[in-house]
């Protein structure tokens, strides 16, 4: 046996591989990041023929995945919740057509959100879609659920949804494990057009199916000990708590710490088909009972006495946010005291520890770009060239954009494009030729900015668009991009050109440019915006291309000393509009001083300042 003291994400990964999933399929995304890389870490070591794929998007990962479960074979696909609304079009149907193999899908929670666009609640799409799913409150038991549900996945040809949130995710805990071994199951492919490629009339046919498996698989779920289960005992209770994922692990150990053994628990692992039987059980044994979950109401709105119920819609949870220890403490004495019963404790909830943190003085800084990166000299070049434009930007650390001014919306991804194309029919609906500059990055284009520009050039929409290219997935984690040969397990791939791509969706303008000469990329800007300006004109592309100097460490071949001369005036520009954090304010001096600890000695900042101050040494 092994030990280790395991991310969440390692965890899960384990529990892949110890389930003897064939084919892993993941597009990277906080909180779920991780998962893909640990299954490379361990089928290496132990020499594994898992076959691993980052996919160019949620939906190409679950197709992939999905193909090889009605081959046969145990696969699974991951991501975090907001990528599963890309791959929402075949994760609802794959739910009726069902699979051979294993099919488990691992859709990771934001709750807060603390790096996502929304607190979408992955077992509401579970419902909508139909399919199984399972909710962890520990690293340990989302391994165990691994397991378990590629098996229930198999027993009755369905899909299965695991959803951990971020606190099972990023949590660690220490973990035993034995030898892995390779799943030889070959992929056997039987024609059965009738269901692999039914048409609207077979599909009624197989929704009745899936409706009967999940008469089963609830019923199986009212005795799926220890994943659902109550600790009642003889007699009945003033007041009980219902919960799942995380929340559920909170609450008991909050009780316990409390020594309160007078308040039942049933903690509901697996809520999806609800278990109805175990549920009205518990129900029936308390008067009142609160339901802690989160991010949404799944289990309160699927109990049937709501007058019993207190939760999101009688007001004692919070409609938002992440439901953190103090806070679930705080709303649990507020139940308790509602419901005439003693509180856990006449404690602050930890608020003695955050009046500490605030005592300290520490100051708040924003997030904003690293040192030297790329893409902090591209947002100035785009300002400088064509200050009074519209900036529709994207998903990525290039986010951060909106503090240099440069990012005006951010939608999802692909939307800096389609953006860009809407602001343009707008504007143009009223004779006015708005400048609009757009940002994406590389992954991202590739992710979902294809269809986008092909759609904006075949209806003639005018804008320029820059796509900022570090050779890398950065915000998530430093994954491959499809720029590069690397694959994630160290094989060769083959690297598939933006300037091939761009071309291909028709555009007839693309400059490619490095953003660190500072004063070509705004030159580039001004003439792609005339083209875009032109009658005669049409999209204008530039590929704003320098590697990400964190995962490239060789990204500056030529380092530039500079320093901060006496000229300057301490007007703070450098340290507040263009935001680079190794140029700090000396408040003693009250001038601008260069950190040498931070700073990468990559030069853009000797053409920005509006003194001339910063000189190379």
């Amino acid at each position: 046996m092994k030990e280790e003291f395991l991310l969440g994400n390692g965890a899960i990964a384990l529990g892949l591989l110890e389930a003897g999933c064939q084919v892993m399929t993941s597009y990277p995304g906080t909180p779920s990041s991780e998962i893909l890389p640990e299954v490379v870490r361990f089928s290496k070591a132990a020499h594994l023929n898992t076959a691993i794929e980052w996919s160019i998007n949620e939906k190409v990962a679950f197709d992939n995945a999905f193909a090889a479960a009605i081959s046969g074979k145990r696969s699974a696909c991951c991501m975090k919740m907001v990528g599963l609304n890309v791959a929402a079009d075949s994760f609802m149907s794959a739910a009726y057509i069902g699979n051979i193999g294993g099919l488990v899908i691992i859709s990771c929670d934001d709750p807060g959100p603390h790096s996502s666009q929304t607190e979408q609640d992955s077992r509401l799409m579970a419902r909508l879609g139909k399919v199984p799913v399972l909710d962890p409150s520990s690293p340990e038991e989302a391994r165990e659920m691994i397991r378990f549900a590629f098996d229930l996945s198999e027993e009755f040809q369905v899909p299965v949804l695991v959803r951990p949130a971020i606190r099972i995710c990023h949590a660690r805990q220490n973990i035993k494990y034995g030898a892995l071994e390779n799943n030889l199951t070959p992929a056997d492919f039987k024609r059965d057009p009738a269901r692999w490629a039914s048409t609207p009339k077979f599909r009624f046919i197989l929704h009745k199916a899936l409706n009967e498996k999940h008469l089963q698989i609830a019923e199986k779920f009212n005795t799926l000990t220890p994943f659902n289960q109550h600790n009642l005992k003889q007699g009945n209770y003033p007041f009980g708590v219902v919960a799942g994922g995380i929340p559920a692990f909170v609450v008991r150990d909050l009780f316990e710490e409390a020594g309160r053994e007078d308040i039942p628990v049933l903690k509901l692992g697996a809520p999806y088909p609800f278990p109805e039987r175990l549920a009205d059980e518990f129900m029936d044994a308390c008067d009142k009972v609160l339901v802690i979950e989160e991010t949404d109401t799944v289990i309160e709105y699927m109990l049937r006495d709501k007058r019993k119920t207190l939760g999101r819609l009688s007001g004692h949870v919070p409609m938002e946010g992440e439901l953190v220890p103090e806070k679930i403490e705080t709303l649990l004495n507020k139940a308790l005291i509602d419901c005439g019963q003693a509180p856990l404790s006449h404690g602050d909830c930890g608020k003695e520890a955050f009046d500490l943190v605030a005592d300290l003085g520490l100051p708040i800084r924003k997030p904003t770009l690293c040192p030297g990166c790329p893409h902090r000299a591209s947002f100035y070049a785009i300002r400088k060239a064509v200050p009074k434009a519209i900036f529709p930007s994207d998903i990525g650390c290039y986010t951060l954009g909106s503090n240099l001014g440069v990012v005006d919306t951010v939608l999802d991804m692909g939307a800096g494009i389609t953006m860009a194309s809407g602001f343009w029919n707008a504007y143009i609906q009223d004779g006015v030729r708005k400048p609009i500059v757009a940002t994406i990055g590389d992954s991202t284009f590739f992710h979902s900015g294809t269809t986008a520009l092909i759609n904006a050039v075949y209806n003639d929409a005018r804008f320029v668009l820059v796509i900022l290219d570090n050779h890398i997935t950065a915000m998530t984690g430093m994954q491959p991009s499809i720029t590069q040969a690397n694959l994630v397990d160290g094989r060769q791939g083959n690297p598939i050109a933006l300037e091939n791509i761009v071309r291909g969706c028709g555009v007839n303008y693309l400059k490619v440019v490095d953003p660190y000469d500072t004063e070509s990329m705004i030159q580039t800007v001004k003439d792609a915006h005339a083209h875009a300006s032109d009658p005669e004109g049409g999209i204008a592309v530039i590929i704003s291309r320098h590697p990400c100097v964190i995962g490239f460490k060789d990204a500056i071949p030529e380092k530039i000393e500079v320093r901060v001369t006496d000229a300057c005036n301490d007007c703070g520009f450098c340290h507040q509009r263009f935001e680079c954090p190794a140029l700090i304010r000396d408040a003693d001096r009250k001038k601008t001083m260069i950190d040498p600890l931070l700073c990468v000695q990559c030069g853009v900042c000797l053409t920005i300042c509006p003194q001339g101050a910063i000189e190379r040494v």
